[in-house]
């Protein structure tokens, strides 16, 4: 199956602006509504505001980016990524200070599209992996 064409632009506009950490650009691409899951940490963050705030933690944090992404498309307003993201720890993350370490954070993302737009992702990975890496005590 292959994804909506519509779909397949504002990922890639999503990924471009995001990738530059460009925050206007990549709330552009989402919803109104647009619901945010980060499963390990049990969190949801709906609404751009929410999201603005999601985003601004982790490139504050990380100034992370994908690499590597592989796209499988159940159907064609879901999109499943296998990423990984990386970058380097270099401001506070829940509250532990940048150790300016490298980070490698292998993650799947569950994409959801309506309207032409990115309506949602649910973000799996492991929480310890990423804490091992910027050598906090989970």
């Amino acid at each position: 199956m292959q994804l909506d064409p519509l779909n397949e632009a504002i990922l890639r506009r999503h990924v471009s602006a995001e990738t530059t950490f460009d925050m206007a650009g990549t709330l552009a691409t989402l919803t109104e509504d647009c619901l945010f899951e980060d499963m390990p940490s049990g969190e949801t963050h709906r609404g751009r505001e929410a999201v603005r705030a999601y985003y601004h933690e982790w490139w504050t944090a990380f100034a992370n980016v994908p690499s590597g992404s592989r796209l499988h498309v159940p159907s064609g307003d879901c999109l499943i990524v296998e990423t990984h993201f990386v970058g380097t720890h270099q401001g506070s993350y829940r509250g532990i200070p940048a150790s300016g370490r490298p980070i490698d954070l292998p993650l799947v993302i569950v994409v959801s599209f309506r309207d032409g737009l990115m309506s949602g992702e649910r973000f799996y990975y492991d929480r310890k992996t990423l804490l091992d890496q910027i050598a906090a005590k989970p």
